[in-house]
């Protein structure tokens, strides 16, 4: 469990309503507030377990901002370079998914579940404690984190002596010009003060838990869009494949009669929504008999396979009127060699293809969710 924190402003609820207060960043000064937070490595850790530490940082972090993934490389260099000097570095991920909207999660593979942080954490090859604290996020409150990244740093007494941005590289990847949590760590070490102890901290907003209100209303809003679908023959299926919406799309061909294919088809939708504010489109093709057109229909709807406004017009760009299909042509024969020639006909198969046409990544098997977010990111470079 995580232990509770007694300064927070969300420990007054009205029903199952947080008060949407942002609360202050921690002054210079301040003593680090105490706390208790599983982490990655399975244990619960608390700030008594880097009590030897000459200096303790904590960076509040997450799985999904374009920011928090910029740094996380860096943040790992920071690590190794001082962790021979004394200085013991966290990360936290205070960000709770349920208020986190799916087109907020078009950088990253993944989400800011708690389960989500090890693979992310994993991929960057962090040798530093990641914790949780989404659930109640009682130290993200103490601390005042406003954005993902966010830098505390505290000295030997445990008082706050730099607060605010890791360095001013963002979200590029050349070198450090200026590094911010560098120089404190340097001026602490060496008994002086921090020359600009406070700095802004940019990067995505911390995904308080009143946000989820705002989400919910945006899934209701989602559910209520309408779900179209299309007959598909051999022409518009080149087209598709020549893809001259200038996104990188991604093609999904299913059955309702296909265990994995319905299994999976959430992840798909799920997919294309948090890509929408990108340039990603989803087409669907069912392969079932034309005859089912009904049956297609009512699961795609029950699916909520609808189309954003976001991407409509490079779906009239190509003068088409859906973005869900049903074969309608003579045979699967001429669905493959107009898509993807090298289809076996087993189902499901997902296909990503560039705006130029060509095929960047294809799986005949159960879908990786990750590794097909993963495949779409390097699609968008």
């Amino acid at each position: 469990m995580i232990r509770k924190i007694s300064i927070s402003v969300f420990s007054l609820l009205a029903g199952a309503s947080m008060a949407a207060e942002v609360p202050k960043v921690l002054e210079i000064g301040a003593s680090l507030p105490p706390f208790s937070l599983p982490g990655t490595d399975g244990k619960t850790h608390t700030e008594k377990d880097y009590a030897d530490a000459k200096i303790f940082c904590v960076i509040f972090t997450c799985n999904h901002c374009p920011d928090s993934v910029a740094a996380a490389a860096r943040t790992e260099k920071i690590h190794q370079g001082y962790k021979g000097k004394g200085v013991a570095i966290i990360a936290v991920n205070s960000n709770n998914p349920a208020s986190l909207r799916p087109d907020e999660l078009g950088y990253s593979p993944y989400n800011d579940s708690f389960e989500e942080m090890k693979p992310f954490a994993d991929s960057y090859g962090w040798t530093f404690p990641y914790l949780y604290d989404g659930e109640k996020q009682d130290f993200a409150t103490a601390c005042g984190a406003q954005s993902t990244p966010h830098v505390f740093v505290f000295d030997a007494d445990r008082k706050l002596r730099y607060t605010g941005r890791m360095d001013d590289a963002g979200r590029k990847k050349d070198p450090v010009e200026k590094s911010y949590i560098g120089n404190a760590f340097d001026s602490i070490l060496a008994g002086k003060e921090v020359a600009e102890p406070v700095t802004r901290s940019f990067g995505c907003s911390t995904k308080w838990l009143f946000k989820g209100d705002s989400v919910a209303r945006e899934q209701k809003e989602w559910e209520e869009k309408p779900v179209t679908l299309d007959d598909l023959d051999e022409a518009l299926a080149k087209k598709l494949r020549d893809n001259k919406s200038g996104n990188v799309r991604v093609i999904n061909f299913w059955s309702t009669t296909c265990g994995p294919c319905v299994a999976e088809f959430p992840d798909l939708v799920e997919t294309y929504r948090r890509f929408q504010n990108r340039n990603v489109d989803f087409i669907s093709i069912s392969l079932d008999p034309a005859d089912d057109k009904a049956k297609v229909k009512k699961f795609l709807e029950s699916r909520h396979a609808a189309l954003s406004q976001r991407t409509q017009p490079s779906m009239e760009k190509e003068g088409r009127t859906s973005n869900n299909y049903i074969w309608t042509g003579e045979n699967a024969d001429k669905l493959a060699e107009a898509i993807h020639p090298e289809w076996t006909g087993a189902l499901p198969l997902t296909v990503i293809i560039s705006p130029e046409g060509k095929t960047l990544w294809s799986s005949n098997s159960e879908l990786n969710v990750v590794e097909l977010r993963t495949e779409i990111l390097k699609g968008l470079e």
